[in-house]
């Protein structure tokens, strides 16, 4: 399972790809990420939880 920005979605299918992973769970935050403030990576983190938990546990 794997946890990325969304502008890395394709570069995250091609490796899994790659790697024979194709069934890997990812879950994508909205990008982008290095700019963000506290405030908005708990916002991002918020929205994205629910689809973390369901990777890890589904």
């Amino acid at each position: 399972m794997s946890v990325a920005s969304s502008e890395f979605e394709d570069a995250a299918e091609t490796q899994a790809n790659a790697l024979g992973m194709r069934d890997a769970r990812r879950v994508f935050v909205p990008h982008p990420i290095q700019d963000a403030n506290d405030a908005e990576m708990r916002s991002k983190a918020d929205g994205c939880i629910d689809a973390v938990i369901a990777a890890l546990t589904g």
